[in-house]
């Protein structure tokens, strides 16, 4: 059985900690955010700029941690603490897989702001 894009129990504790509102709040930063994480993190692919690249999959990992974006947070993991790879290809397709898991999280986060 597959993992869901959010743990609930995780976000169900956000809501319960913070309340409701103040998570559909944070859920809205995330979206807004988040697509400025990605971008820096193409840009910094890029210019070969790895403390950027770095800075950029700690953040998008810290943010998706907080929602239960568990599975992209674990992606973005894996970047942190890789790197940059020596061959650019295998961070194109690492960023591609980030991008696909980030667009099923922002689904599932509007979904549950929404209710």
């Amino acid at each position: 059985m597959d993992e869901p894009v959010i743990t609930p129990a995780v976000y169900a504790a956000l809501q319960s900690t913070v309340g409701e509102e103040f998570a559909a709040e944070l859920v809205d930063t995330f979206l807004e955010e988040a697509s400025g994480m990605l971008a820096e993190l193409r840009s910094a692919r890029a210019e070969n700029h790895a403390d950027r690249f770095r800075r950029a999959a700690h953040s998008l990992k810290s943010n998706s941690s907080t929602l239960g974006a568990t599975r992209l947070a674990a992606l973005a993991r894996e970047l942190e603490l890789k790197g940059l790879d020596a061959d650019p290809a295998r961070d194109a397709d690492a960023l591609a897989a980030l991008d696909a898991e980030y667009t099923r999280a922002a689904a599932a986060l509007k979904g549950l702001r929404d209710g």
